[in-house]
């Protein structure tokens, strides 16, 4: 058994690398999950398992802190390990520092969504939220789509927004700080959101035609961060059926209130991937709902173990 540590992780990923590890799990037969989520006081501990046919078996447990980064001293929201097992004997080959990689796998998975479903000429993006998520999803987005050389920046707290936009413009990256959201979503091509909400945030009538939006956050039943009329105007894809249908409010609240039904979700991941399902013009407003899942951790955890491995 190989224990693979953050520094291992970040030898071997980048973008490109996470985002074909996710691809290539997508050609394959769907996985079996099974996931268990308990609550204490805010905090939350988070147990995903799942099994790809062909690939690898693995099972992620994380703890989910919201007020870690502001205590003393800080520390990520998200915590765990992830534990990889070979699909054909059933052994351990390997456990994984889960913080590093639930990052490449999440950003990774927005992207490879962003790479079916953006406009190939998307200039603008907006980050919606400047927590730990943030800079990934936006390097991760600008890894499938070149053509994005400016991005927003919105989020309740002003300092963390800042240290964001430093952090990018230190990298060359054209970065602005924006305090109306609903002006910033109307001039955005690209919208990644990632916040902690259970009030949507995105209105559905500022998205102008042609906009992609990335949805991130919500992860629980009570959480959403885009309307229904966001979901109305836009055609409607989740990365997983399993991890978003029955689980996340996102989804699941305006299927329980008939807002949307369930042939409005026009496909999932293998669809996308596939080429199933897809944009259809130019002015679609495609929206994106990324539910995670212990596959895409298995698919992330097995290309970096078959890397190192090969070294």
């Amino acid at each position: 058994m190989r224990i693979i540590t953050g520094d291992d992780i970040r030898s071997v990923c980048s973008w490109p690398f996470a985002v074909e590890a996710l691809r290539t799990g997508h050609r394959l037969d769907p996985a079996e999950l099974s996931d268990s989520l308990v609550e204490n006081a805010g905090r939350r501990m988070l147990v995903r398992t799942a099994w790809v046919p062909g690939l690898a078996s693995g099972v992620k447990a994380v703890t989910i802190y919201p007020d870690n980064p502001s205590a003393t001293p800080p520390l990520p929201s998200v915590q765990g390990q992830v534990l990889l097992f070979d699909e054909a004997r059933g052994h351990v080959v390997a456990v994984l520092e889960g913080v590093d990689l639930t990052a490449w796998k999440t950003a990774g998975d927005s992207a490879l969504g962003a790479s079916c479903l953006a406009r190939e000429d998307v200039k603008t993006m907006l980050m919606v939220g400047a927590g730990s998520m943030a800079r990934p999803l936006i390097e991760a987005h600008r890894s499938v789509r070149s053509s994005l050389d400016h991005v927003m920046i919105w989020n309740r707290s002003a300092p963390r927004a800042e240290e964001l936009a430093a952090s990018l413009g230190d990298a060359g990256i054209k970065a602005e700080i924006v305090s109306d959201l609903d002006e910033a979503v109307s001039r955005a091509d690209l919208i990644s959101t990632a916040t902690m909400t259970k009030t949507p945030i995105i209105r559905g009538e500022a998205l102008k035609p042609g906009v992609h939006l990335d949805l991130v956050g919500a992860f629980t039943p009570d959480m959403r961060e885009a309307d229904d009329q966001a979901l109305k105007r836009g055609r409607l894809f989740v990365d997983s059926y399993a991890t978003t249908i029955g689980h996340i409010g996102e989804i699941e609240i305006p299927l329980a209130a008939g807002t949307i039904q369930r042939d409005d979700i026009m496909g999932d991941m293998h669809d996308l991937v596939q080429g199933k399902a897809g944009r259809q013009s130019a002015d679609d407003i495609t929206v994106f709902k990324n539910g995670g899942g212990a596959h895409l951790d298995v698919m992330i955890a097995h290309a970096v173990h078959q890397a190192l491995s090969a070294r």
